[in-house]
């Protein structure tokens, strides 16, 4: 009998062997071709899975997403307990940041993409897609830190939940860029966090275990969030 093949798998693994590429030297210096040779598959047989390069990128950067949030779900999970809104929003900022190697090459791409997406309709559409859930998650985080008295009510808002989303580009940019090293832009984080829910009095377990966003308010709770595409890494 002819030996069954996993077509999703096989897709995955081409789409890693693009994000290789592209942690290396961007998207546009990545051929069908050299996808196919760092795949260690022939030209045609990449053809096979995907007729077009646009077709990868699109099903490359949908796959990354997925990671991405499974890695922060767990770490999520890892917690002993109900974690609180705090706990929440950390795990899902300190997860979007460029703090091992894998995590850091998930961040390159993601740059990649950013480059290639202002110049690509289909990217654009793709890479703006999770934006408005996730902030739709940190601020329904927020909003319960308020009602737990952890918060000024007047913090718990889109805008502030945009902010952190934009703080934590900021800082996974300047990480990849060698101005900062992971533990700094995490102490920078921490630091951030503890002057928006302390100023109130709040306090939360100072660290998270684990490593490592369709992130949506899933119950009152941490537990069972599902995570948006979008955010950074894998």
């Amino acid at each position: 009998m002819p030996k069954k093949v996993d077509h999703e798998a096989r897709r995955q693994e081409i789409s890693e062997a693009l994000w290789r590429l592209a942690s290396a030297r961007g998207l546009e210096g990545a051929s069908l071709r050299d996808v196919a040779a760092e795949a260690g598959i022939s030209l045609g047989r990449l053809q096979h899975y995907f007729r077009s390069k646009d077709e990868m990128l699109l099903f490359a950067l949908r796959h990354i997403n997925r990671l991405a949030g499974d890695r922060i779900r767990e770490r999520i999970e890892a917690l002993p307990g109900e974690p609180t809104p705090r706990e929440v929003l950390r795990a899902c900022l300190s997860g979007m940041l460029p703090l091992d190697e894998r995590s850091r090459v998930g961040v390159l791409v993601g740059a990649a993409y950013f480059t290639r997406a202002a110049y690509d309709e289909a990217l654009r559409a793709e890479a703006k897609n999770g934006i408005p859930q996730l902030r739709a998650l940190f601020a329904d985080q927020l909003r319960r830190a308020a009602e737990r008295g952890e918060l000024p009510p007047e913090r718990a808002t889109e805008d502030e939940a945009m902010l952190l989303i934009g703080m934590v580009d900021g800082l996974s940019t300047y990480v990849l860029l060698d101005v900062y090293d992971g533990r700094t832009a995490l102490r920078m984080l921490d630091g951030h966090l503890a002057r928006l829910f302390e100023a109130n009095g709040a306090t939360a377990r100072a660290d998270l275990p684990g490593g490592r966003t369709r992130c949506g308010p899933a119950g009152r709770s941490g537990r069972g969030l599902t995570l948006p595409g979008g955010a950074d890494g894998v």
